[in-house]
């Protein structure tokens, strides 16, 4: 990543070393955002991450919770 873009909300499928199926879900905490951004560009910004996080993060709980379910289940 060049130092003219950022990463302001993520959202990932990992796998790790063990074989462990996670997801991750992170976003630029607000401070951070106060110190780029301002007026207009601010309301933009948060309205775009507000409106991703509200559409990722139930996507978020439904894969964790049936990564969950997968990797204890009950018999």
């Amino acid at each position: 990543m060049s130092k003219k873009e950022g990463n302001l909300i993520s959202f990932k499928v990992l796998i790790d070393s063990k074989g462990f199926i996670f997801t991750e879900l992170s976003a630029v905490p607000e401070d951070k955002l106060l110190k780029a951004f301002q007026g207009h560009e601010l309301r933009l910004i948060r309205k775009i991450l507000s409106t991703c996080s509200n559409k990722l993060k139930p996507l978020h709980k439904e894969l964790e919770a049936e990564i969950q379910a997968l990797n204890h289940p009950t018999t």
